[in-house]
Order: structure tokens, then C-alpha cells, then sequence
């Protein structure tokens, strides 16, 4: 029982962190570039150079979290099948 309970606690801390994660920092750095943008190539003396623009990130160096994109889609999604409210006409008088 205790080991259930331990493990729950820790996934909702892990949750929690993740989420607070997303909430204040929603980018991060690209994994394919390491953040520059493009990719890195040497050269025939071994120096290094600025390769191809990366696709991925589309050369920001920035791509949009995981956790972040998921709680974009679930937003637009509520947006979408939530009606707009009426408004009505009220005269001025």
C-alpha cells in the first residue's frame, strides 16, 4: 500500500513540475541544433562552420514544448464547441 501511495506522489510531482515547466517557459530549445538554428559542420581543417538551416525548428533554435502543444489543441478544441456568448441590444436612455 505504501509503495502505491509513494509511487502516485511521485508521478504527481513529476505532473505538477512538468506542467509548471510548461506554463512558464512554453519553448525550448531544439534538440536537433542545440539552439542555433542550423546545423553544425567542419570544415576539411576541422573548424566549424554553419551547416543547413534546420527544419525542424525552422531556424529560431526554439520549438514549442510537448506538454504546451497538448494544452493548445485541448484549448482550441473547448474554444471551437463552446458557443459564443449573445449579446443582446440594450437602448441607451
Amino acid at each position: 500500500m505504501s509503495s502505491i501511495l509513494l509511487a502516485s506522489a511521485c508521478l504527481l510531482i513529476i505532473t505538477l513540475g512538468y506542467v509548471s515547466k510548461c506554463a512558464s517557459s512554453p519553448f525550448g530549445t531544439c534538440r536537433k541544433c542545440k539552439g542555433f538554428g542550423y546545423a553544425m559542420k567542419t570544415d576539411r581543417k576541422g573548424r566549424l562552420k554553419r551547416g543547413k538551416h534546420c527544419r525542424r525548428c525552422d531556424g529560431h533554435g526554439k520549438r514549442i514544448r510537448t506538454g504546451r502543444q497538448l494544452y493548445n489543441l485541448w484549448l482550441r478544441t473547448y474554444r471551437d464547441a463552446t458557443p459564443a456568448p449573445r449579446k443582446t441590444f440594450v437602448p441607451k436612455g
